[in-house]
């Protein structure tokens, strides 16, 4: 086929489209479904995909976490027996591993306290106070291996601090701007849980994932004064991190296998601890994600396919309708090919058009999603709006094929005599 032929067929096509505008919309409306869902989600995780990565990259890329649970767990199902019989982290494993681990840059421990009850933590100034914070016992390397809790006023903890058990903290910048939101923290005295406090840091504002809990709502102490204050408190966390000039994988091993000297595991017993790192946070964000487009894509697929048997549907029609019509182009020479290309390129329209009016509504949806929650920032692809469109033409071309086959088969005699 020729260019001036395939413009003329093209041509014919539109017309065709133009002089049935509602049963055109109708049809193309379960593609533009289809191509919705599959734009706007697309743009969705691609957004989440490089929000929750940089998130990963600020926990270091040669970091990794020892815990006694898996990571991730929610608290929403209860842990299995072998897990809940396993032994607390002490907190001279860190320093083991230090001396024991040459690879090992750094090691330090961390304990959590997150009481969201009736008798929530709280910290107060005179008449400003903050509920529902996560207190967090910390030493100095703590800083240096998360850098997401990064100092932009004051300063963090030092190991005098951390010897003399002292009461110092640094606090969140939500916290901060809550207690004291016209004057300047740093050595102000707040009660934590009544105990009083001296301010000696602000972290940089992070107001966390999804506008979760981040950094902005934590408070941070000493690991010594921690552990004094909260005896009862026994859950431990371990972070470690790789030297550079360390192979990784390679040091990763070793620390398992020195964890399991320490802890006494027989040889051939399991692992009683967890170990983590940015890999393995990457990976389990990549297999939620997974299983978040396989349900868009079973979701998309059905509006597809909605909208390509409407095509199909619709093609039929027009068929029947234009009998005479074909019966006269192929009276004055139109050939198979000619008649088949004329309704195969109607079908594309058809499904071009939704195609595009499918990432139109997909671009507003992740935009509307975008503006209403910063949190969630979709971003969109080139690659998604291209294959947007090349799906909604390969439906149409697929579903199309049928009827453009049927047309160009009809016996021109018969087509002429058809009232």
């Amino acid at each position: 086929m020729t260019i001036s032929e395939l413009r003329e067929n093209l041509a014919v096509a539109m017309d065709t489209l133009r002089a049935r505008k509602v049963r055109s919309g109708l049809t193309v409306l379960g593609i533009v479904i289809g191509i919705t869902s599959v734009i706007s989600v697309a743009a969705i995780i691609d957004g989440l995909n490089s929000y929750i990565l940089g998130r990963i990259r600020t926990l270091g890329s040669r970091s990794i976490f020892i815990t006694r649970i898996p990571p991730g767990f929610t608290g929403l199902t209860p842990l299995p027996q072998k897990i809940r019989m396993r032994k607390y982290l002490q907190y001279g494993d860190a320093e083991f591993l230090k001396e024991s681990l040459p690879a090992i840059a750094f090691a330090t421990s961390f304990a959590n306290r997150i009481n969201f009850g009736e008798a929530a933590d709280s910290l107060r100034y005179g008449n400003e106070h903050v509920e529902r914070i996560i207190v967090r016992g910390v030493e100095p390397e703590y800083t240096y291996a998360l850098q997401l809790f990064s100092v932009a006023e004051g300063r963090f903890i030092s190991e005098y601090d951390l010897e003399h058990s002292r009461d110092v903290i640094v606090i969140g910048t939500a916290i901060a701007d809550s207690l004291f939101p016209h004057q300047d923290p740093i050595g102000k005295t707040v009660r934590l849980n009544g105990r009083p406090y001296e301010v000696i840091g602000v972290f940089a504002k992070d107001p966390g994932l999804f506008g979760g809990f981040g950094v902005d709502q934590f408070a941070c102490i000493p690991l010594t004064n921690f552990r004094k204050n909260y005896p009862e408190i026994r859950e431990l966390f371990i972070l470690a991190s790789v030297r550079e000039d360390a192979d990784l994988d390679r040091a990763r091993n070793d620390l398992i296998e020195a964890m399991r000297r320490r802890r006494r595991v027989p040889p051939n017993g399991e692992n009683d601890f967890e170990v983590a790192d940015a890999d393995f946070l990457s990976n389990m964000w990549n297999q939620l994600t997974g299983a978040m487009v396989l349900l868009t894509g079973v979701i998309s697929s059905i509006g597809l396919l909605v909208g390509g048997i409407g095509v199909m549907n619709i093609m039929l029609i027009s068929v029947t309708e234009r009998t005479q019509e074909i019966g006269i182009r192929k009276a004055i020479g139109a050939r198979r090919s000619d008649i088949r290309a004329q309704f195969l390129l109607e079908a594309m329209t058809l499904s071009a058009t939704g195609g595009i009016l499918g990432i139109v509504c997909g671009a507003a949806v992740a935009l509307t999603v975008r503006a209403l929650l910063p949190s969630v920032p979709a971003a969109l692809s080139v690659f998604w709006m291209t294959l947007g469109v090349a799906i909604s033409v390969g439906v149409g071309l697929f579903f199309g094929y049928y009827p453009a086959n049927r047309a160009a088969n009809l016996d021109p005699i018969v087509c002429l005599r058809y009232e």
